[in-house]
């Protein structure tokens, strides 16, 4: 698994995009570690206040604190129909960013001092169009412990990296929104953001859309250099899942139930055979839980790029409820869009399907 290097330079100027619509809470925290940045000779940042109702512009303008590199946009406009919020938020920024490499962020991410000029020198070393480096995922409660570590195992477990990283098959791209670096030139060659207006994930589409322009994407460990806590608490986790889970399997509810048999299948039998079998069906249980445990704890371990913590052994044991959590979450995800109650921030999501 390929990392970010944490004493790279940035050889060009370099534009963060940072969308944030009720972010007053989190985006000072992000806008000190920008501030903090080192390594990027010429850095600039826009931050789109899209709509918030927390006062987050005020927020922002507080923490930049008349920092010439950054601006803060305060835009009322709802998104075009068609456009879920992000993406609009997301274009709307890039129009006015002009440097050869554009880094969006959001605004729950923590960066180090060097981490933006990392993303940018990966983004040139390996020749893509995109680098995106995977945050480790911070839990600080039962329901986020279960679940969020499921992101990054549920592509480390599956997806050779090297030979992903390596190609253009879109099926192979993996890319997380929270922290994403392009060339300029790529991005808008493709149409940036609109090509992926209607997504709800509109970060793994647009990693595809790239991919089917001819272009590489990859896939990196941030390790130290980044993390975040995605959501707080378990309404947070349940809310920020439905809003898109029915998309995955290609928006397929026959795909999903297929895909939660296997999951079943693999990862609540062999702890049952390990407690209520015998010999060798017990043997088999135990070692098929073990498996299960471990292929948890590797991912982690990938992911975070430090020493597991006795949290990550806890939360690596729960994994049969883990993937019970999120059964649960892909029904109730489904059960949102034939109800057309999907929202995220106060709107209403656009219904692909």
């Amino acid at each position: 698994m390929p990392r970010l290097d944490a004493e790279a330079a940035a050889a060009e100027p370099v534009t963060v995009c940072v969308p944030a619509r009720d972010e007053a809470e989190r985006l000072p925290a992000l806008i000190a570690d920008l501030r903090a940045q080192t390594g990027v000779p010429d850095l600039r940042v826009l931050i789109l206040d899209d709509g918030s109702t927390d006062g987050t512009a005020s927020a922002a303008r507080e923490a930049i604190a008349g920092d010439p590199r950054f601006e803060v946009i305060r835009s009322e406009a709802e998104p075009p129909p068609g456009w879920t919020g992000k993406a609009a938020a997301c274009a709307r920024l890039a129009e006015l960013a002009d440097a050869p490499i554009l880094v969006f962020l959001d605004a729950d991410v923590r960066l180090a001092p060097r981490a933006v000029a990392a993303a940018a020198r990966a983004l040139r070393d390996r020749h893509a169009a995109l680098i995106s480096p995977w945050p480790a995922q911070r839990a600080e409660t039962v329901a986020e412990a279960l679940v969020q570590p499921l992101l990054c195992w549920s592509w480390a477990s599956t997806l050779p990296i090297v030979l992903g990283n390596r190609g253009h098959r879109p099926s192979t791209a993996v890319a997380c929104g929270q922290f994403l670096a392009f060339d300029t030139a790529a991005y808008r060659a493709i149409g940036g953001h609109a090509a992926v207006a209607g997504s709800p994930t509109e970060d793994l589409d647009i990693a595809r859309a790239l991919r089917r322009a001819g272009h590489t994407t990859h896939v990196v460990a941030a390790g130290s250099l980044a993390s975040t806590r995605m959501y707080r608490g378990a309404d947070e986790v349940e809310a920020g899942y439905t809003r898109w889970l029915w998309s995955a399997y290609g928006g397929s509810r026959y795909a999903a139930g297929a895909v939660g048999t296997v999951l079943a299948l693999g990862y609540w039998l062999p702890p049952l055979a390990a407690l209520f079998g015998r010999g060798t069906t017990r043997r088999a249980g135990a070692i098929g839980y073990a498996a299960a445990v471990t292929g948890r704890l590797l991912a982690r371990s990938l992911e975070s790029g430090s020493p597991l913590r006795l949290s990550d052994a806890l939360a690596a044991a729960a994994h049969p409820c883990s993937i019970a959590a999120y059964q649960r979450l892909v029904l109730r995800s489904h059960r949102a869009r034939r109800r057309g109650t999907l929202r995220w921030k106060g709107r209403a999501l656009i219904d692909a399907g």
